[in-house]
């Protein structure tokens, strides 16, 4: 066995309806003053409406920033940070996707009255210092398992990203409620759910920090997702099948904040840095041709994964043949949801794939946690052939 660390988020509260003690949770914490960090959809859609009052209940002064954008700029942060050292803030929230996740974790860190730090000072690994106010995420869509990660990923341009990483970002709680989730379309549903699949899957293949404990999660991630995907976005009430996919999203979450996530990811970052693809799609978009690349070095490892998602379908054969059934169905489950399955359905230039190619080879920190190694050349033939 290899030597390895784990850390994850300290606590998770699997629940249904559990979203209703925030508050409460909140003032056990300690805070008097809280900043709920979301985007203007939830808002809309008043998944806060059975939320806030239970601050009031508690005693707790809460205000909420709801301006959080997908692939969210700087300037969206510092503005969230502003209006957390407006109040006081002595707690943060984040409610929502991953973006919004994401920004509330900055901002835990960067409005905390002891910080001396810029955001350019923290991106990159290990930069952030010091202290951070306490965190509760609370997530609204089964995919990105940023309640559970150390990571944030900010836009700093017109198609570059970056990322903080830091044990500082890990949040004090996760609370997983299917009633939040309940009202999401099912081509989002769909797309989140993959990616958390792809989470999944490239933990447990990841080449350099793979361990038994992140096995076992991506494991038992990858078997919750497959059960439950199809009733989530086909029977978006089924509250079941809900939790079921918020809880395999945050186990995958947790095997890949250890196990870091590879070439699909790589690839899939381009497309939403040109062509605003969710991430949850653009990972879908590419994921079954990645696979299929990396069916030379990793068919063994797809092999021990593909009964999860097969189940009593999976006809007996090599670790090839339990591969190609494992790809298989991947792929159809984006093709059963409805989602688009070819870059050209996506909105994609074909002119533009070479780029794109250049752009997935400046994923170093994702691309060497790859099974196989990737080259320019090999990352435009996955394009094309995903095209």
């Amino acid at each position: 066995m290899h030597p390895f660390s784990f850390a994850t988020t300290a606590q998770i509260i699997c629940e249904v309806g559990s979203a209703r003690r925030l508050g409460a949770l909140c003032q056990e914490r300690g805070a008097r003053s809280v900043l709920i960090v979301t985007d203007p959809g939830i808002t809309k859609l008043g998944l806060l409406n059975e939320v806030l009052p239970g601050f009031a209940e508690a005693g707790v002064a809460a205000e909420v920033f709801d301006q959080v954008l997908a692939d969210p700029p700087e300037a969206i942060v510092l503005s969230a940070v502003a209006q957390a050292k407006a109040l006081g803030a002595e707690l943060i929230v984040g409610f929502g996707g991953g973006s919004s996740m994401d920004v509330a974790k900055l901002v835990a860190l960067l409005a905390h009255p002891e910080c001396m730090q810029s955001l350019a000072d923290i991106y990159g690994v290990g930069n952030a210092k010091g202290r951070r106010l306490p965190l509760i995420q609370v997530p609204t869509t089964a995919g990105t398992g940023s309640e559970v990660t150390q990571i944030a990923i900010i836009t700093t341009g017109e198609t570059s990203k970056m990322g903080v990483v830091s044990p500082l970002l890990l949040p004090d709680l996760a609370l997983l409620d299917a009633e939040l989730t309940l009202g999401l379309p099912p081509a989002i549903t769909a797309a989140t759910g993959i990616d958390a699949m792809v989470h999944a899957i490239e933990a447990y293949t990841s080449a350099l920090k793979k361990n038994p404990l992140s096995d076992l999660l991506a494991r038992e991630a990858l078997r919750l997702l497959a059960a439950n995907l199809d009733e989530a976005v086909h029977n978006g009430g089924n509250r079941e099948a809900r939790q079921a996919m918020l809880l395999g999203a945050c186990l995958a979450g947790q095997a890949f904040a250890n196990a870091p996530v590879a070439a699909v990811h790589a690839l899939a970052y381009p497309l939403g840095g040109h062509f605003h693809i969710p991430h949850g799609l653009a990972n879908a978009l590419v994921l079954p041709h990645v696979l299929g690349f990396n069916a030379e070095a990793a068919a063994p490892l797809y092999a021990e994964l593909a009964p999860l998602v097969l189940g009593e379908r999976l006809r007996p054969g090599d670790a090839l043949s339990l591969t190609e059934q494992f790809i298989g169905a991947l792929a159809d489950f984006s093709t059963r949801s409805g989602l688009p399955t070819r870059l050209r359905d996506a909105g994609v230039a074909e002119n533009m794939l070479a780029q794109l190619a250049a752009d997935a080879m400046l994923q170093q920190r994702l691309l060497v946690n790859n099974p196989r190694e990737i080259s320019e050349a090999q990352a435009l033939a996955i394009y094309q052939a995903a095209y």
